[in-house]
């Protein structure tokens, strides 16, 4: 197939090329969800630290007074941010079965984060430096799911708040522990030096130098499922079918 011609009108000397936006940042009124779209991008990019109200400005194609209308500081971005991803975790508060609906909202939790590992830290700690009453609506709803789905199956809501927090206290150490960086040398095939564990004495740090094959073989899934095997069975254990639940 021929090649296209050149339009050489718009390659002519001296004339300034056209400056591109991001795509889906059209002409036309900004709103919030485009800005915090926009800063997720450059979260997911570069980090939480090349987040900054100008650089957003730049990415959204405003001045930064526009992005101020929809969002009053750095702080309330970085809420949005967060926001944004959790209001995709969704629960199906019909479910008969708690404990597959409780382990189908963790493989969706860590499905998010590792689509957005920079903004995890974002994910386990803004909502935690927010009193609950302001916390925007996308942030508690899969509080407020998983509280209907557990009352519904006959947990008191005291129960239900212990069962979340169990669950999303497992979710939160889960994803950072899966996304930090365990291994010192990649190019290293002995494993005590890929994790650099032959730093620690053979005398006072024997099984943890012995698991070494163990650490650097660590599988994200694998572990998340056995983490919510000992975790569900557990509370299915304390659960209000089985007679035996007690909130202590």
């Amino acid at each position: 197939m021929a090649e296209p011609p050149i339009n050489h009108k718009s390659a002519q000397p001296g004339t300034k090329p056209v400056k591109r936006r991001s795509p889906g940042h059209e002409d036309g009124p900004v709103t919030r969800a485009a800005v915090l779209a926009a800063a997720l991008e450059i979260v997911d990019r570069d980090g939480v630290e090349a987040l900054s109200m100008r650089r957003l400005a730049e990415a959204v194609g405003r001045d930064p007074m526009v992005i101020y209308r929809h969002v009053p500081n750095k702080a309330a971005v970085l809420d949005g941010v967060a926001e944004v991803v959790l209001a995709q975790l969704s629960v199906d508060t019909t479910d008969s079965d708690w404990r597959a609906q409780l382990r189908s909202v963790a493989r969706d939790f860590r499905r998010l984060a590792l689509a957005h590992p920079r903004a995890v830290p974002l994910l386990v700690t803004r909502p935690l430096a927010t009193p609950l009453g302001l916390r925007s609506q996308a942030v508690l709803r899969p509080l407020e799911d998983i509280l209907v789905l557990l009352t519904r199956a006959g947990f008191s809501g005291a129960e239900a708040l212990h069962v979340y927090r169990a669950l999303f206290g497992f979710l939160f150490g889960h994803v950072l522990n899966e996304l930090q960086e365990i291994v010192e040398n990649p190019d290293e095939t002995d494993d005590l030096l890929r994790l650099g564990l032959y730093r620690l004495p053979v005398g006072e740090f024997p099984l943890l130098r012995e698991l070494a094959p163990v650490l650097a073989a660590y599988d994200g899934a694998a572990e998340l499922e056995r983490g919510l095997d000992i975790l569900l069975t557990g509370l299915a254990a304390n659960s209000p079918e089985s007679g035996a639940f007690q909130q202590r």
